[in-house]
């Protein structure tokens, strides 16, 4: 992924997609998930594909928003499937079919942060997992976490990127045997880490002003009439995709 782009932030907006509960979206991509990985069919990563983009246009994405892989990436892929041609046709649909389907599957799962507020993710996961409850399963503590990754990845992102910036405006001696005019990646893993682990520092006390993890998860959101709405066309697509694999 470019370092210009970072994909991994919500978008403003008052969609109707961006008004349905956390937890549906969770739900449509688990389920559009679980249905391309167990049929990964042409008709169905078609379907699928189509749904993400309708879906998109409904919430008002920008073209701008759209990450722009760099270079490396799309030839990786094409050496993929150089590699894959030499056992055959078959072997190279196989591996266009694979990357096809994590295509998919990144794209659901970044248009739901498009769409919803990290704050609602882990009220949303901890009421999606109350079974788990009469295990005795840490419920609350595994939805805080998820939570706090989400939220967390995009603020490691930009110090990435800062570090990056502060690095290349370094001056330098003129000198290419020089130590200070290699790239120093232990420096950065260095700085990274330290950075990471100081706005951790930072957000746990954050969080223990405000009360503690318990209140990450304690909210009064929930589904509503347009989420069994949501629901019931995301099954009738699922309907469609399976009878279409199965047909063709």
């Amino acid at each position: 992924m470019s370092m210009r782009t970072i994909p991994l932030r919500q978008v403003p907006g008052d969609s109707p997609i961006h008004r349905l509960w956390a937890g549906t979206k969770l739900i449509g991509v688990f389920v559009l998930g679980l249905m391309t990985v167990v049929l990964p069919t042409w008709p169905s990563l078609g379907l699928v594909a189509g749904v993400m983009l309708v879906t998109a246009i409904i919430a008002g994405i920008p073209v701008g928003a759209l990450p722009r892989p760099p270079w490396w990436f799309w030839g990786l892929i094409a050496v993929g499937a150089a590699v894959n041609a030499s056992f055959g046709l078959e072997a190279i649909i196989l591996f266009l079919r694979a990357t096809a389907l994590g295509l998919v599957l990144v794209a659901s799962s970044i248009l739901v942060i498009w769409t919803t507020p990290m704050a609602e993710v882990a009220p949303a996961l901890s009421r999606l997992m109350w079974p788990l409850r009469k295990l005795k399963m840490p419920v609350d503590e595994w939805a805080v976490c998820i939570a706090l990754c989400l939220r967390g990845l995009p603020l490691l992102i930009d110090e990435i990127r800062l570090l990056v910036a502060v690095h290349r405006l370094r001056p330098t001696s003129g000198r290419s045997d020089h130590p200070s005019a290699e790239m120093g990646i232990m420096d950065m893993v260095t700085a990274a880490m330290s950075s990471a682990l100081r706005r951790s520092s930072e957000m746990a006390e954050a969080i223990t002003a405000r009360g503690g993890t318990g209140r990450l998860t304690a909210t009064t959101a929930g589904p509503h009439r347009r989420d069994v709405i949501a629901l019931v066309l995301l099954a009738i697509v699922c309907a469609v995709a399976i009878t279409l694999s199965v047909v063709l």
